[in-house]
C-alpha cells in the first residue's frame, strides 16, 4: 500500500490507537512486525498514520495483543477498511489541512457537542457571519483565502442533511450571541438563523447566560466529537495557529467535565431560544 506524506487526523489516530495497543501487550515492533510479514519500519510508519492498515491486520494484531474489546476492535477495523474520499478532499492544496481534519472528525462522529464563546459555532453560522469571523482574522488573509474559507465551512454543514444526520448540541456564551460579527444586520440574521436551526430535530441550542457565576477552561473553543466507541472520542480545540486535536484519555475526562459543567450552566433549549431571540432585537 502506498505510503502518505501528509496524513490525516484520522489516519494518524488509528495508528496510535493500534500503537497504544501493542504497549499495553507488551509486545515489541520487531515481533508484531512478524506476525504481519513486514518489517519493523513499514509497521512503524503504519503507526504513525504514514502507511494504512487494513482491516485484516487490524483484527490480527488486536488478537495477538489479547485486546477482549470487540467493540473497540471492530471500530478500529472499520477505520482502515474506510477508504472513501471525502468531499473535504476537494480543499486539499487550497486550505489547511486541519480544517480539512475538523470537516473529517464531523463527517465521522457518532455525535458532536461544542462550546463557543466569542462566536456562533460554525456548523451554524450563515455565510455573511463566516465571512466576517475569518475576515478578522490576524494576520488578515486575502479576500481568496476568505472565500475558500467559507465555502469550506458551509459545506461542513452538509452533516445535518446526510443519510444518517449529525447529532450535535451548541453550548454558546450570551456574549456571543452579543459580537455583531459583520455589522447589526449580519448579527441579526444569523441570530435569526440560529433560533430556527435550534428547532430543527438532532439540534440542539443551548445558552450559557452572562449572569452565570465564573466560566471554566478559560474561554477556549471547544468541539467533542464522540466516536464509534468510547476510546475514540476526539477533542479538538481552537488556536491562534489553527486546531489542535487529542485522543489521550486524560484530556478526554477533562473536557468531558467542561460540557458538563455547560450543560448544568445552560439554559433549556426553549429559554435559549427565547434569549436569542430577545438578543436578535436588542441589536
Amino acid at each position: 500500500m502506498a505510503t502518505r506524506s501528509t496524513p490525516t487526523e484520522r489516519q494518524k489516530r488509528l495508528g496510535a490507537e493500534m500503537r497504544k495497543m501493542r504497549l499495553a501487550s507488551g509486545v515489541t515492533t520487531e515481533y508484531a512486525a512478524g506476525l504481519l510479514g513486514i518489517d519493523r519500519t513499514r509497521l512503524s510508519n503504519m503507526e504513525s498514520g504514514i502507511r494504512p492498515f487494513s482491516g485484516e491486520r487490524v483484527r490480527t494484531l488486536a488478537c495477538n495483543f489479547s485486546c477482549a474489546d470487540q467493540d473497540y476492535v471492530e471500530a478500529l477495523a472499520a477505520m482502515a477498511e474506510d477508504r472513501e474520499r471525502g468531499w473535504w478532499e476537494r480543499h486539499r492544496g487550497t486550505l489547511p489541512a486541519g480544517l480539512l481534519d475538523i470537516a473529517e472528525l464531523e463527517w465521522h462522529a457518532a455525535r458532536v457537542r461544542t462550546a463557543q464563546v466569542m462566536h456562533v459555532p460554525g456548523l451554524l453560522q450563515i455565510e455573511d457571519y463566516a465571512r466576517a469571523v475569518f475576515a478578522a482574522v490576524l494576520p488578515a488573509l486575502s479576500r481568496l483565502e476568505v472565500e475558500l474559507r467559507v465555502a469550506h465551512r458551509i459545506e461542513r454543514q452538509q452533516v445535518f442533511t446526510r443519510p444518517e444526520p449529525l447529532s450535535y448540541i451548541a453550548y454558546v456564551h450570551e456574549a456571543a450571541l452579543r459580537m455583531p460579527y459583520g455589522g447589526f444586520e449580519t448579527a441579526r440574521r444569523q441570530l435569526e438563523k440560529l433560533a430556527e436551526q435550534s428547532e430543527q430535530q438532532g439540534i440542539e441550542v443551548r445558552v450559557v447566560p452572562t449572569h452565570v457565576d465564573g466560566f471554566p477552561g478559560a474561554g477556549h473553543a471547544l468541539l467533542y466529537a464522540e466516536g464509534a466507541v468510547p476510546q475514540l472520542d476526539t477533542v479538538q480545540l481552537d488556536s491562534a495557529h489553527g486546531p489542535e486535536f487529542t485522543g489521550a484519555e486524560a484530556q478526554l475526562t477533562k473536557y468531558r467535565a467542561h460540557l458538563e459543567w455547560m450543560e448544568s450552566a445552560a439554559l433549556s433549549p426553549s429559554a435559549s431560544r427565547d434569549l436569542i431571540r430577545r438578543v436578535t432585537h436588542e441589536l
